[in-house]
């Protein structure tokens, strides 16, 4: 199959995550995914890690973001990065969109 250079708005199948979250896969390949979240206000993306290295961009609203022992609240057009393994995640203070790179992919996301 050959890889999919381009992804429009409305394309691409939308995960429920719950309490008002969704993720949708944009484009991939092996070495690289690109992931949009939503998320109503107050949601949040729980503290976890992973093996990926992550780039974020906050496309709307406003977050609260942890990355390991660091606290900032982020708006629209900011953006952050986690190092592979380190203990990350947010909490919408208004609703709010994330677009996510990883590398590698994050195969997890394709199951």
């Amino acid at each position: 199959m050959a890889t999919k250079l381009f992804s429009r708005q409305n394309e691409g199948e939308t995960t429920d995550l719950g309490s008002g979250n969704k993720r949708r896969v944009l484009l991939h390949t092996d070495e690289l995914m690109m992931v949009e979240f939503t998320f109503e206000k107050g949601g949040v993306g729980a503290l976890h890690s992973h093996p990926h290295v992550q780039a974020s961009y906050i496309a709307e609203g406003q977050f609260e973001v942890t990355v390991g022992e660091e606290k900032a609240t982020l708006s629209a057009g900011d953006s952050f990065i986690v190092p592979s393994n380190v203990v990350h995640g947010v909490v919408a203070l208004e609703a709010g969109r994330l677009i996510d790179s990883f590398t590698p992919h994050r195969a997890d996301f394709l199951a």
